[in-house]
């Protein structure tokens, strides 16, 4: 059997062989595509392609003049490439990246999922010949419950939890994730109290026109009858340390694990995740109906399973553990 050579660098980002574009790089290029504003997928880069939105939510911590935004659906060229953004449904101003190269269409999906959003723009699925996708819950237990369900879930923990005189606490990232749940509980008339990092992301949101009527920034005062909303990395905070009466929800998709509510000391965990599940993988697996797909950033499992489907697939692994033809 001939030996697998892939035409994508793995490395601190992804690189397409052969040409100067990387995508979500995680050190600094010259050239980079940006999927969307989560900071562990972006650099200071010389100069960065992205949509509006994600340029408007970035545009804080790099130098604004390297970015260049395009919007959805509006081919570009750029380095001898042709090139169009989608929508992934990811989180607001989360974009796919169509690129056409050598007689081919190659898609990179980033981080994104099919589920409908309050804030996130609707999924593009892109027809392609070379798809690059992620697949983080690329293990078939990961199976989301449907979107009633799941908000019932977290409508219930929190009427459970102001009948017994406790404040809810949620923990959700505070870029993405925080967002959609704060605009989700907006929506549904409840007082979203939240801690400043997921508040300033909010306000920028609302630049962006997502609105929010009732949601306010923390001020330690009193929280019963509101809902707090914190990032992860405040779950022992003396702020929340000192509200005795609390009772915690992590939103995470790791919440199909058997062993989340231990592992995130949490008192529920709800399976709330801003990326796709096993079966909306292989959906946009069969509906882009690629000749060859690369995984990454997920189980080396979900290849294999779409191997046995009947489609090529190889799941892709840094430069270090892989043996790479130079250009």
């Amino acid at each position: 059997m001939a030996p697998f050579i892939p035409l994508i660098e793995l490395h601190h980002g992804i690189r397409l062989r052969g040409t100067s574009l990387w995508m979500d790089a995680t050190r600094v290029r010259a050239l980079s595509f940006v999927s969307h504003a989560h900071g562990d997928h972006f650099a200071r880069h010389k100069k960065i392609i992205c949509s509006p939105s994600t340029a408007h939510l970035i545009n804080h911590k790099v130098h604004p003049t390297s970015l260049e935004s395009h919007p959805y659906r509006q081919p570009f060229e750029l380095d001898g490439l042709e090139l169009e953004l989608f929508s992934a449904g990811h989180m607001l101003g989360s974009a796919q990246l169509l690129i056409e190269h050598r007689g081919q269409r190659i898609v990179y999906t980033g981080d994104f999922k099919m589920r409908p959003s309050l804030t996130a723009e609707p999924t593009d699925i892109v027809p392609c010949d070379i798809l690059i996708m992620e697949c983080t819950f690329g293990k078939p237990h990961y199976r989301f419950p449907e979107q009633p369900a799941l908000v019932k879930q977290l409508v219930d923990f929190i009427e459970r939890t102001n009948e017994e005189r406790q404040i809810p606490v949620l923990f959700a990232y505070q870029m993405g994730k925080g967002p959609e749940i704060a605009k989700l509980l907006d929506d549904l008339g409840y007082i979203v109290s939240l801690a400043p990092q997921i508040h300033a992301v909010v306000e920028r949101y609302q630049q962006l026109g997502v609105s929010f009527k009732r949601c306010e920034l923390m001020n330690g005062g009193n929280y019963y009858g509101k809902v707090l909303m914190l990032p992860p990395y405040l779950r022992k905070s003396p702020s929340l340390m000192r509200l005795t009466r609390r009772r915690t929800a992590m939103l995470t998709g790791w919440a199909m694990d058997a062993d989340a509510v231990y592992r995130y000391g949490a008192d529920e965990v709800l399976p709330f995740s801003d990326h796709a599940d096993f079966d909306e993988l292989v959906h946009y697996v069969r509906q882009a109906h690629p000749s060859q797909i690369y995984t990454l950033h997920g189980p080396p499992e979900f290849s294999a399973h779409l191997r046995a489907l009947g489609f090529r697939a190889e799941h892709l692994v840094p430069r270090s553990q892989m043996q790479l033809w130079e250009d």
